[in-house]
């Protein structure tokens, strides 16, 4: 008996919709392609690392422009016959029966009636990411993505002989300043006018980092990458800059659905991008497993998570269509 074929009936619900089209969402796309399931990905046009010049760190890509990366992957999706790549927000996504239904913004139809564009999906992939809200300091976000980034091994290299300033006063401070010990010439932590902890400080004298304690009353762009302009006392000038930004989600589609979610404010999956919801998958740093404090924030493992998320739709949707004998399910494996 075979499986349902879907892929030239406009009117059947897709297997699989993708909502997000970053590096998980995309790869999602081309694993589902290549098992040709009917698949919509749904790109909004926001992704969390437009504001970085080029992405790092990624075997064959690094020093690559983000959006030549997603051009790429937009033309290698074009292979694939059974995939719909549509530049369209989701606004819904909620269970409908045994699939979902997936609302997209406001659209006219033929009588002139407005109101949301509906589709139906069996199962749905989740790759929507999370945004970043930055200090509150002048000037900071024009610099986010070029001077000023959050991890040093996406963006640490590139600073290589320059004197670095790390933004903050948490714990996070003494770690990233030992990451780039061997990358920079020179560290200096801002702390914005906060309180170090005293085991931080000694820390950080006894590595011979300095401390400006003062705060922060502006960052601008400068000859040397940025100056760092204080409340009282004399500019820094420095080649880059590493912040602390918190992160939520994206998206309003975890709550709609009900997922559970994580301490971290991502989505809780398991090692195969499941949700707590059946039919429901999250790739890319949306989501991560109990086991990790936070979500990966790279192009390359959310791109691998998509891989992931979508063989485990693949694979579930098998088993909805091809249910395996009970009596033999001694040696049956889960994809």
């Amino acid at each position: 008996m075979s499986a349902p074929d879907t892929s030239n009936n406009p009117d059947a619900p897709y297997d699989v919709v993708v909502v997000g089209g970053g590096p998980a969402g995309l790869q999602a796309a081309l694993t589902l392609g290549r098992m040709h399931r009917r698949t919509l990905l749904l790109d909004s046009g926001e992704y969390r690392n437009a504001p970085a010049e080029r992405m790092h760190n990624f075997v064959t890509h690094d020093g690559t422009p983000p959006a030549e990366f997603r051009a790429a992957a937009r033309a290698e999706l074009a292979a694939y016959a059974t995939v719909t790549v549509r530049e369209a927000a989701a606004t819904a996504v909620v269970r409908d029966g045994a699939g979902f239904r997936v609302e997209l913004s406001a659209a006219t139809d033929a009588g002139g009636a407005h109101g949301p564009e509906v589709l139906a999906a069996r199962a749905v992939v989740l790759a929507t990411g999370m945004r970043d809200t930055l200090p509150a300091i002048a000037g900071l976000e024009p610099l986010f993505g070029t001077v000023a980034a959050v991890c040093p091994y996406c963006h640490g290299h590139e600073l290589s002989g320059k004197h670095v300033a790390v933004l903050g006063s948490g714990p996070h401070v003494t770690r990233v300043v030992f990451l780039l010990e061997r990358i920079a010439s020179r560290l200096t932590v801002l702390t914005d006018g906060a309180d170090l902890d005293p085991g931080i400080r000694a820390q950080l004298d006894g590595a011979g980092v300095a401390v400006r304690p003062e705060p922060v009353k502006e960052l601008s762009r400068s000859a040397a990458s940025a100056t760092v302009s204080f409340a009282e006392g004399p500019d820094e000038e420095v080649g880059g800059i590493f912040v602390a930004a918190e992160f939520a989600q994206r998206a309003p589609f975890a709550g709609q659905l009900g997922l559970r979610m994580l301490e971290s404010g991502a989505v809780e999956i398991d090692a195969m991008g499941r949700t707590s919801v059946p039919g429901v998958f999250a790739a890319g740093d949306m989501a991560h497993t109990a086991a990790l404090p936070m979500p990966m924030a790279s192009v390359l493992t959310a791109a691998a998570a998509g891989l992931v998320a979508a063989a485990a739709a693949d694979g579930d949707l098998l088993t909805q269509d091809h249910p395996p004998d009970r009596s033999l399910s001694a040696g049956y494996l889960r994809s």
